[in-house]
């Protein structure tokens, strides 16, 4: 019978058990010692699961309590030299303090993991880093799986994919210079793990799935090659991209199998049978670990099923990729239209598709008939049902032309035409959206959810708090203003909710990074806007003051990939669909006296595929549909847009292409280390560096962020530039958002006059 494992289980628990645990240790509430054994808990609930759907192996290593790549820093003692942390003493608190800053500290870098919405805290490599060796949480977590009496496959992030992840803060120093010391790190690990009884580690070295230069790819092959030779089994994973160009030389390592995203990249396996060794595992990646769709589990079978009689049991099943990046599990969700939910499989039900598949090629189809034909039933009822298309949103996308597209007059018109319209200072001051989601917020949202309010009383107390937010803005002295979203639960999942083509969860978390958790919408027809989305509350908020006042969308791109996106039509499609959507807002903010809008766009980096040969494309058809949503309006009124931890240098051409009038990003975290290929690429419009960091509850100073500004000035003329944070501030609290916006706006006020001088 084919073994079956997973890379992977989402660790934030089924209802979010990890989030509430880790904030009540941040606030103090709870010691140390309850936020561990909230953390046992809900491993030894994830491997009770995992033993129920008869998976061969636990998975361990895959818990963090922040992130895994913060964990393997800690785990080989990398941590960052300027906090001064002893990496054999460091407790949790200032395990938090890597990820969330200090009073001394800005926290590490934060940025994507791949083309996954998850953040990784990146690791900061100098010349004089030292790796050593601090197994015993890792060791720890492996006992107590095999405690349990089942065999425990720990899985370790791979050594070139953690450097080539991290970033160097030394000029000039490569960081594959640390090969050698690392490898030696990862060998004495290996080492101990056969001495434990330890059969099978997985290694995971998605990095491959991208361009890597030559010299990476001569440094993994003698990297892998050393490595197999240490005592337990190796499954060397790749995913998220095909790895073909590189199965021949692969096949050449001394390890005992390899892992491939056959979700991702089916057509790589035809390669991977030619090459695969005689004594080498294949672990088929054949369940989409990213998206929530049901498997057609007998289209699968028709493949895996020549693949099985010819590796027998060496042909493993598992998800393409670790199921962190699903929800836990569909049995909580009783509110869901029965119709839709049929068509859906989160994490505990893709450990049964495993399940599933495995029986069947072991006993043959007969013996799960009864499975496969409610797989093939519910399929069959997804691609016939009438809800998924709509005739008038596919003649209107049939319709759009390159005019669709584009704004009436060139940036530079346009700057004139807004300068004079708008009358802002140099270097205007504004936030980026949201204002801090406060308790009572939350409250009067989930008792209307209940039904224990009404919609007007609702309304009421939502506009309450956009007008105790507009009053806080003006007593700061911003420039621009938001209205602060106290009414939005999510940016994405706000306008999903006003959608037509989405459904929602009621339990459907994905963790985001840290305690910071998502529940993507899911997209499963065409889209199409019924009727006016923040109009009326913008509308509100703009009569409360005589200083502009932003309306805030999210963008096509982000809405799609912040989304469970539809597999049954390419992408491309359904984010026009969106643009459309957006498009009509906008037109009818303008209509009603908005003369500023942001459109969000801070995944556009982010669905950027992997190889370069496809990227192109994507930022093509990414960048359209921003401007679809964007063009509508007049010369007059400004569009901004806003992006976040992403890496821009070999995507500015197509952020240019956007042709925003201003763009937000983030670059607190890396001191304006981002703001530099903007000015190197000699972007042509306005821009706003963050000055701070949102994601920490430290409060930087007046000359910390007088710093950053005048490092931004040195890169852009000053006359483009804007003063902002760096995200929105939903997750932070009044007293330290006020204290910090207070110190941007005064930061702003005294570099006014250092221009002026």
């Amino acid at each position: 019978m084919p073994r079956i494992h997973i890379s992977g289980f989402p660790r934030i628990g089924a209802q979010r058990e990890l989030k509430f645990a880790l904030e009540s240790f941040w606030q103090g509430a709870t010691p140390a010692a309850a936020l561990e054994n909230s953390a046992a808990d809900l491993r030894a609930r994830h491997w009770e699961q995992q033993q129920r759907a008869g998976l061969d192996f636990l998975c361990a290593g895959d818990f963090a309590f922040y992130d895994q790549m913060l964990d393997h820093c800690l785990l080989f003692g990398a941590l960052p030299a300027r906090f001064g942390f002893d990496a054999a003493q460091i407790t949790l608190a200032e395990q938090f303090a890597l990820a969330r800053g200090n009073a001394a500290q800005p926290a590490m870098e934060m940025t994507k993991w791949f083309d996954t919405n998850y953040h990784y805290l990146v690791p900061e490599l100098t010349a004089d880093t030292h790796f050593a060796l601090h197994p015993e949480r890792l060791f720890a977590q492996i006992d107590a799986a095999a405690a349990t009496g089942q065999p425990v496959k720990p899985t370790l992030i791979g050594p070139l994919t953690f450097l080539w992840l991290a970033k160097s803060v030394t000029p000039g120093f490569d960081r594959l210079a640390h090969l050698p010391a690392l490898r030696t790190q990862y060998q004495m690990l290996l080492q101990e793990l056969a001495r434990r009884g330890v059969e099978w580690v997985q290694i995971d070295e998605p990095a491959l799935a991208l361009d890597l230069p030559p010299d990476w790819l001569a440094a993994f092959a003698q990297c892998h090659t050393a490595l197999a030779a240490c005592g337990p089994k190796i499954l060397l994973a790749s995913y998220f991209d095909s790895v073909a160009a590189h199965a021949e030389w692969l096949c050449r390592l001394p390890v005992h199998g390899h892992h491939i995203d056959l979700a991702r990249a089916p057509e790589q396996l035809t390669i991977w049978q030619a090459h695969l060794p005689a004594h080498a595992v294949l672990s088929a990646g054949v369940i989409d670990g990213r998206n929530i769709w049901r498997h057609d589990l007998r289209a699968t079978l028709a493949v895996l099923a020549p693949l099985h009689a010819a590796l027998g049991e060496r042909l493993w099943l598992a998800p393409s990729c670790s199921l962190q990046h699903v929800p836990v599990s569909l049995a909580a969700e009783t509110s869901m239209d029965g119709e839709i939910r049929g068509w859906l499989a989160f994490a505990s039900e893709k450990l049964d598709e495993l399940r599933i598949l495995a029986r069947a090629l072991d006993e043959g189809s007969e013996a799960v008939r009864s499975e496969l034909d409610a797989a093939s039933a519910a399929l069959a009822k997804r691609r016939a049902s009438y809800r998924v298309l709509n005739a008038v949103v596919r003649r209107r996308v049939a319709a759009l032309t390159e005019v669709s597209a584009r704004r009436h007059s060139p940036f530079a018109a346009r700057q004139a035409v807004q300068s004079q319209a708008l009358q802002l200072p140099a270097l205007p001051t504004t936030s980026i959206g949201s204002f801090p989601q406060t308790p009572e917020i939350r409250q009067a949202r989930a008792a209307h959810k209940r039904g224990e309010i009404s919609a007007l009383d609702y309304l009421q107390q939502m506009r309450a708090e956009v007008a105790d937010a507009v009053a806080r803005q003006e007593a700061l002295g911003l420039d621009v203003l938001v209205h602060g979203e106290a009414e939005r639960n999510d940016m994405v999942e706000f306008f999903g909710e006003r959608l037509w083509g989405y459904v929602f969860s009621a339990n459907g978390w994905v963790q985001s990074y840290g305690s910071r958790c998502v529940k993507p919408p899911i997209i499963y027809g065409d889209i199409h806007r019924p009727e006016a989305m923040t109009v009326e509350m913008t509308r509100y908020a703009q009569s409360l003051t005589r200083r502009h006042m932003k309306g805030m969308l999210t963008g096509p791109v982000t809405m799609l990939q912040w989304s469970f996106v539809r597999d049954d039509q390419p992408r491309e499609k359904t984010a026009l669909q969106l643009a459309l959507a957006i498009r009509d807002e906008v037109a009818e903010l303008e209509k009603a006296g908005i003369r500023i809008i942001q459109i969000d766009e801070p995944a556009f980096r982010e669905g950027l595929p992997l190889k370069r040969a496809e990227q192109a494309a994507y930022l093509d058809w990414a960048a359209r549909a921003f401007r679809i949503s964007a063009s509508p309006v007049s010369d007059a009124t400004q569009i901004h847009t806003h992006m976040c931890y992403s890496e821009f240098n070999d995507i500015l051409p197509a952020i240019a292409a956007m042709d925003a009038d201003v763009i937000t990003i983030e670059t607190s975290r890396s001191r304006m280390e981002l703001l530099d290929a903007f000015g190197e690429f000699d972007y042509p419009n306005e821009i706003g560096p963050g000055v701070y960091d949102i994601h920490s509850p430290r409060v930087p100073s007046v000359e910390e962020m007088l710093v950053l500004l005048e490092r931004a000035a040195a890169v852009i003329p000053a006359e483009r530039l804007w003063v902002n944070p760096d995200c929105g501030l939903k997750t932070r609290g009044w007293p330290e958002t006020e204290l910090a916006l207070c110190n941007m706006v005064e930061a702003a006020r005294q570099m006014r006059v250092r221009l002026a001088a």
